[in-house]
């Protein structure tokens, strides 16, 4: 193969990789953006959300862990395909249950929804990682651009159609058939799959032998503060806004759209900020900048400041994912067993984190319950160093 054959191939990778991270935060979005209209629908409080949420995250967290292992077996294209038709069918049963009015119906919907995202997610960052390897420059935070972009239109559309009346279950069967046309189409420019590489005599690399790695579980840690950042102003942006400053729905849905925007544009620039200053220098200001976002939002009088302080958290919370994904692919050899760990801790702090959130917010109200996420943050921002680069081999 020669060069500009490669060359053509990585670059049709990348524009791939790009949309299926676009189209996996227009998933997600579509259903966080709308979180108070199923409270509505469903008649329920703020920790009973918060239990729905929890059937999404279990799902994801049953499937992360084995989804390096997955990606080995069968390549990211097919996990990617297989996660598409997983999260789509149970876009669809999430819509009929709403229309139902069942709550546990709603659950099980969930836990398969969370299943088909958690294996998505670990695929595309894998598949992205190698891609950044091969352009040898980094791309990853763009890659979480387009699902920040994603999770930007995808809340747009939703705060338009709660403005004009029309039903989440008639929006969630639409999206759920486009993700599965693109899942099941848009792979096919994958990189092709390999098996990994072992020199020397080395063992080849497993799942097990990744927990116990301990740069790896630091970054984990790391990455579940960042991700916790993120999460919480996903899932609870536009139900605090709409139950801290009274504003209606769909202001709460805009409030959410500004802090994905900010996202989404952070993470465009940010490649070339993380290149010129290194990992830990941009990990130690994002989470610095996420922790006066979250204040500002928390206190603000206005729907103003509030907007300011989700623009800011948003600047925040934009590059700790994708930076904490690119410290645990730094070795090629050890990439899918590493990246898997880091998702499934990540995880736990962005899926599970929020239902628990939720349980608070019973008690607090949920606005104030936000500043829970401050002390992790805080932990993020002081092990930021484990981030550091490892040395080219």
């Amino acid at each position: 193969m020669t060069t500009n054959t490669r060359s053509t191939n990585v670059n049709a990778a990348a524009v791939a990789t790009f949309l299926i991270f676009g189209m996996n935060g227009l998933v997600f979005a579509s259903w966080a953006a709308r979180i108070p209209a199923v409270t509505e629908a469903l008649s329920l409080t703020s920790g009973q959300m918060g239990t729905l949420l929890l059937c999404t995250a279990v799902g994801s967290l049953l499937a992360l862990p084995s989804a390096g292992w997955v990606v080995g077996r069968i390549g990211t294209a097919n996990t990617v395909r297989v996660a598409g038709i997983v999260a789509g069918a149970a876009g669809a049963a999430i819509a009929f249950s709403l229309i139902a009015a069942s709550v546990p119906a709603t659950a099980i919907a969930l836990f398969f929804f969370g299943i088909g995202i958690g294996l998505w997610d670990v695929a595309q960052n894998i598949e992205g990682a190698d891609v950044e390897h091969r352009l040898e420059r980094t791309i990853m935070p763009q890659f979480h651009a387009a699902f920040s972009g994603g999770a930007f239109l995808g809340a747009l559309i939703g705060a338009g159609l709660s403005q004009l009346g029309v039903g989440l279950p008639e929006h969630l069967l639409v999206i759920a058939a486009i993700a599965v046309t693109l899942a099941l189409t848009v792979p096919r420019f994958f990189l092709p799959h390999e098996a990994v590489e072992i020199h020397d005599g080395a063992p080849a690399p497993k799942g097990t032998t990744a927990w116990r790695d301990g740069r790896t579980l630091l970054i984990g840690v790391v990455v579940l503060g960042a991700t916790l950042t993120e999460g919480a102003g996903n899932d609870w942006i536009a139900k605090a806004a709409v139950d801290g400053l009274g504003s209606s729905e769909s202001t709460g849905a805009l409030l959410f759209a500004l802090f994905v925007l900010a996202m989404t544009v952070m993470r465009f620039l940010g490649g070339k900020a993380i290149d010129k200053f290194g990992r830990v220098a941009v990990l130690r200001a994002s989470m610095a900048a996420a922790a006066v976002g979250l204040a500002l939002f928390v206190f603000a009088g206005n729907v103003i400041l509030a907007g300011v302080g989700a623009a800011l958290w948003g600047v925040g919370a934009a590059l700790a994912f994708p930076m904490g994904m690119s410290a645990a692919a730094d070795d090629p050899q050890h990439a899918a067993a590493r990246v898997s760990v880091v998702s499934t801790i990540g995880y736990v702090a962005f899926l599970a984190g929020p239902p628990l959130l939720g349980y608070l917010g019973d008690q607090t109200g949920i606005h104030l319950a936000l500043l829970a996420i401050g002390a992790p943050i805080l932990i993020a921002l002081l092990l930021a160093g484990v981030a550091k680069p490892l040395p080219a081999k």
